[in-house]
């Protein structure tokens, strides 16, 4: 699956704060993650609607950002979120930050989460209600989210 082959429903507009940015007026780097885990957090409601996630437990396992082009303050940023990858016991996200003024990509990211039980300290199955409700709101079947990668 390439970039453009992304079909994206979950996009959140978010807010370029006075301290977001460095003294050059770019947004530091850390804050794009802190943004994507709005956006995560966003998406993850929204699919699954009020799962308690504390009886679920994901934690990432990896998370690798593309820095394309710098973000100002001025820009209008929404963060967009997708699972591109769904497995046993782990998902993948695909997440861009993007100027919805003028549409440039300035920022990608891809986020492995993994299912985990913080009782027994150990990775565990995704729950099939959240893989269910995942397929469903990506309009992809589990073959296709589990034979994707990116």
């Amino acid at each position: 699956m390439t970039i453009s082959d992304l079909t994206i429903k979950h996009t959140l507009p978010v807010q370029i704060r006075f301290s977001d940015v460095d003294p050059f007026g770019h947004m530091n780097n850390s804050v794009y993650f802190s943004l994507y885990d709005l956006a995560k957090s966003s998406y993850l409601k929204e699919v699954s609607g009020e799962t308690d996630w504390d009886k679920i437990g994901v934690v990432v396992a990896n998370v690798n950002a593309d820095f394309l082009a710098p973000v100002f303050i001025s820009d209008q940023l929404e963060i967009e979120t997708a699972v591109i990858h769904l497995g046993h016991k782990s998902f993948t996200l695909m997440q861009r930050a993007i100027d919805r003024k003028s549409g440039l990509l300035k920022c990608q990211c891809r986020t492995v989460m993994v299912a985990y039980d913080t009782a027994a300290k150990k990775p565990v199955e995704l729950p099939d209600p959240f893989k269910q409700a995942v397929c469903a709101y990506e309009g992809k079947t589990l073959e296709e989210l589990e034979a994707t990668h990116d």
